[in-house]
C-alpha cells in the first residue's frame, strides 16, 4: 500500500476521532435511541453543534507531546495534561481529574496514578483509550514502539492493565487498517497481538456478535471498546458505524471518538461525510483563541508522520 493511501487513512483516523467526539457530544449520558429514530446529524448539546470535547483535547495533548518527544516522554505529557486542567476545561473525567489533582499537589505521576487505582480498584475508565490514536498515527510503521507508547500514555493517569491494553488494542487496529487491512482482519490481528487478560478478552471476543440492547456503553474501558467494535464490525461505512455507536446512549462522545478513529482508519478521510466535517470545530490550546477544524487535524497528522516513523 503506497504512502499516499496510508496518509489518507491516518488523516481519516484523526479527523474521524474528532468528528465522532463532536457527533456524540449532545447525546452523552442519554438513553439509547430506537432504530427507527436514529440521530444522524451534528446537533447542539452542552456545546454548539460540531464542537469537540475533552476527548479530543486530551488526544491533542498526546499528539503535541509526540511532536516534541519521540518516543513519548511521560513527564512532558503530564505537564501538558496539567496545563490543560489549569485552563478550566468544560469537562474532565473524574478519574483523570483525581490523578491530575494529586500531581498538581506535588505527587509524582507514578504515585498519583497508583493511589487512585488502589482507592478505586474496580475502576478501569475509558479516559486513556479515547486519547490514544495519535500514538498510532506517529508509530504506524513501528508496532513495538506503538504498543509501548500506547501503554505509556495510559499509565500516567490510567494505570489499570485493561486501560493500557485497550489503548494498545485500538492502536494496533488503526495501524493495521491504515496499511490496508479490513476491519475484521485488523480486529483478528489485534486479538492475536495484544494480551487483554482473560476477562477483557472474553468481552472483546464476543463484541462483534453482541446484541444492541445489551451494550452498556458506559465510561468503563471494556464497554467503550465493546461498543466501538460492535459498531465498526457490523457496518460497512464510516457514517453507519458512527450513527450506530452514538445512538447507544451512555458515554457517547467517547464511544464516538474511539469508533471515529477506527472507522476513519478503515475508510479514509474522503469517506467522512462532508456535512459533519464542515461543522467540526474546537479550540486548542484552551484559552489560546486558536480554532481547530478538519484542516488543522490534517496538518497535525503531517507533523506526526514527518519523521517517517
Amino acid at each position: 500500500m503506497d504512502n499516499t493511501a496510508v496518509l489518507d487513512k491516518l488523516n481519516g483516523c484523526a479527523v474521524g476521532a474528532a468528528v465522532g467526539d463532536a457527533l456524540g457530544m449532545p447525546l452523552e449520558f442519554g438513553s439509547a435511541h430506537p432504530l427507527n429514530s436514529l440521530v444522524c446529524e451534528m446537533t447542539t448539546g452542552r456545546l454548539p453543534a460540531g464542537r469537540f470535547t475533552d476527548d479530543t483535547e486530551l488526544a491533542l495533548a498526546v499528539a503535541e507531546s509526540l511532536t516534541v518527544h519521540r518516543p513519548l516522554d511521560a513527564d512532558d505529557l503530564v505537564k501538558r495534561l496539567l496545563k490543560w486542567k489549569r485552563s478550566m476545561p468544560m469537562d474532565i473525567g473524574a478519574h483523570t481529574n483525581m490523578v491530575l489533582t494529586w500531581i498538581a499537589g506535588g505527587m509524582t505521576w507514578q504515585d498519583a496514578a497508583e493511589k487512585v487505582r488502589k482507592e478505586m480498584p474496580a475502576t478501569a475508565g475509558n479516559g486513556s483509550i479515547m486519547r490514544a490514536w495519535p500514538v498510532a498515527v506517529a508509530w504506524w510503521q513501528n508496532r513495538e514502539q506503538m504498543v509501548k507508547d500506547s501503554e505509556l500514555q495510559s499509565i500516567v493517569t490510567h494505570s489499570h492493565p485493561e486501560c493500557m491494553k485497550g489503548s494498545a488494542f485500538v492502536n494496533w487496529m488503526i495501524a493495521e487498517m491504515a496499511t490496508g487491512a479490513t476491519p475484521r482482519a485488523a480486529y483478528e490481528s489485534a486479538m492475536q497481538a495484544i494480551d487483554l487478560g482473560a476477562e477483557f478478552c472474553q468481552v472483546v471476543e464476543h463484541a462483534p456478535d453482541a446484541n444492541r440492547e445489551g451494550l452498556k456503553n458506559s465510561g468503563w474501558v471494556r464497554h467503550t471498546l465493546e461498543s466501538s467494535l460492535w459498531a465498526l464490525l457490523n457496518t460497512s461505512s464510516f457514517e453507519d458505524a458512527l450513527v450506530q455507536v452514538i445512538n447507544l446512549g451512555g458515554d457517547t462522545d467517547t464511544a464516538g471518538a474511539v469508533t471515529g478513529a477506527l472507522a476513519g482508519a478503515a475508510y479514509g478521510l474522503e469517506a467522512i461525510p462532508t456535512r459533519w466535517v464542515d461543522k467540526l470545530s474546537g479550540e486548542w490550546p484552551l484559552g489560546s483563541g486558536k480554532t481547530w477544524d478538519a484542516h488543522a487535524f490534517v496538518r497535525l497528522v503531517s507533523r506526526l508522520t514527518a519523521d517517517g516513523h
